[in-house]
């Protein structure tokens, strides 16, 4: 897109660009999402930034009617292996706050002055800002969906001080901690303990249309039990799953069901508060909701083949894996399987949450108990290290690493790529013709895959 085009966007409050850039006025000092409400600028007085980061670096805050920090992420970094976009996946999952820019680079192969300058470059803004962006999001959320003393709040968000947490609230939203959790009008009262005990409630955005309920399908066909459930009658379902998470442990429910508006609902229960951020992108890698359905349905319905599928499902999602390890274990063993490991390894949470009892077993476990010399393999090379399928791992890389193991061909390899990378451009089975969906492949088959299932129930 150009200037030209995003200025069109933002005048039709197009929502389909919110989240793949931002537009900021001058004379206000607030930036947007192309689809706020709020009367359109004068082109001469807007700027446009391809990151929320980047236009607070330009010295704007966050307008409040549009809360543009809310938006679903740009589908972009879903879609690019190259450096940038592997280093925005990592972003999101929370490195920096963890490890800090030296080890974001580090995960990514380059120093931490290349990084640096490849981010500034192209975003507009660096790791460090793009993690600051994202900090205080988390924090809006804590400070107005939890009782928290805002001080836990500061400390759970990922910032260094209260001084800093305040400083950066203020110049984000224009007002303070306290006045942005009155704002919300939730009446918070009560404890800490009884605040959190159902858990955080959240609004997952999504853009376009989402294909619900062959999400929430496939989702309870593929189901492992103890680690999850889907409950409810279709149309009304609830996921419900353990995350194990760098800090401690979590448990996530996801509602089918919506009340009209472009989300999922969700409530997440954590052990330590800090997981938040990465347990949020964690789950909408699952449900696939940084993805551009838009630019998916279009390509795809120019395929006869594939034209009356798109048109029965449109926003059908290629969903990812709340665990990448996880996923490659599973995919490689199957879901039988896949509940023996549970059973015979898997670390039972301290407090199980009805059918929720455990953790998926770590590939460490794995890599010494597994009698299967595949999945033995498989576990070892993700327990050493030598196979990385983190948020920012080499696609390419990857794969060649999981063909070097016995027991993994192409299509295993492949599937894996799929789910546990969440590659959007993935072909499995080999089929002819499938080089004119690029770069949706994955998509493709999913529709495939998902008319066949029905198919199948439909004759069952």
């Amino acid at each position: 897109m150009d200037d030209r085009t995003r200025y069109e966007a933002v005048s039709s409050r197009d929502a389909r660009f919110d989240g793949a850039f931002f537009f900021a006025v001058v004379t206000t000092g607030i930036y947007c999402r192309p689809s706020c409400p709020a009367v359109t600028p004068k082109r001469a007085n807007v700027r446009f930034y391809p990151t929320a980061a980047a236009a607070q670096a330009g010295g704007f805050r966050a307008c409040r009617r549009c809360r543009p920090d809310a938006v679903p992420g740009s589908a972009e970094w879903n879609v690019r292996a190259d450096v940038v976009g592997r280093a925005m996946r990592l972003i999101g999952d929370g490195v920096v706050d963890r490890e800090g820019v030296p080890g974001l680079a580090g995960r990514l192969g380059y120093s931490a002055r290349q990084v640096q300058r490849q981010l500034n470059a192209e975003l507009g803004a660096g790791p460090v800002a793009l993690a600051r962006a994202q900090r205080s999001h988390t924090a809006r959320v804590l400070l107005q969906t939890t009782p928290l003393p805002v001080t836990e709040i500061a400390f759970a968000a990922g910032f260094a001080s209260v001084r800093q947490f305040n400083d950066t609230i203020r110049q984000i939203y224009a007002r303070t901690p306290s006045a942005l959790r009155a704002e919300a009008g939730t009446g918070l009262g009560g404890g800490r303990r009884e605040g959190l005990r159902a858990g955080i409630p959240l609004r997952l955005a999504h853009r376009g249309p989402y294909a619900t309920a062959a999400l929430f399908d496939l989702l309870a066909a593929e189901a492992v039990a103890r680690v999850e459930e889907v409950a409810g009658t279709p149309g009304s379902r609830t996921y419900r799953r353990t995350l194990r998470l760098p800090y401690g442990s979590g448990l996530v429910a996801v509602d089918e069901a919506s009340p009209g508006g472009p989300w999922l609902e969700a409530r997440i229960q954590l052990t330590d508060l800090r997981d938040l951020t990465t347990a949020v992108q964690r789950v909408r890698r699952l449900f696939d909701l940084d993805a551009d359905p838009y630019a998916v349905d279009e390509a795809l319905a120019a395929d006869p083949r594939l034209a009356p599928l798109v048109a029965a499902r449109p926003g059908l999602r290629s969903p990812g894996a709340a665990d990448p390890e996880e996923a490659a274990v599973r995919v490689l063993v199957g879901r039988a399987e896949a509940g023996e490991l549970v059973e015979r390894y898997g670390k039972a949470l301290d407090v199980p949450c009805g059918g929720l009892t455990h953790l998926f077993p770590e590939p460490g476990v794995l890599a010494g108990s597994a009698e299967d010399p595949a999945l033995r393999a498989l576990a070892t090379a993700l327990a050493d290290g030598r196979l990385r399928l983190d948020a920012g791992a080499d696609r390419d890389e990857a794969e060649e690493t999981l063909l070097t193991l016995p027991g993994i061909g192409r299509s295993t390899a492949a599937l894996i790529r799929i789910r546990a990378l969440g590659d959007p451009d993935v072909d499995p089975y080999g089929t002819p013709g499938a080089e004119r969906w690029r770069p949706w492949r994955s998509y493709a088959v999913r529709h495939l895959e998902t008319a066949g299932a029905g198919e199948a129930a439909a004759l069952s």
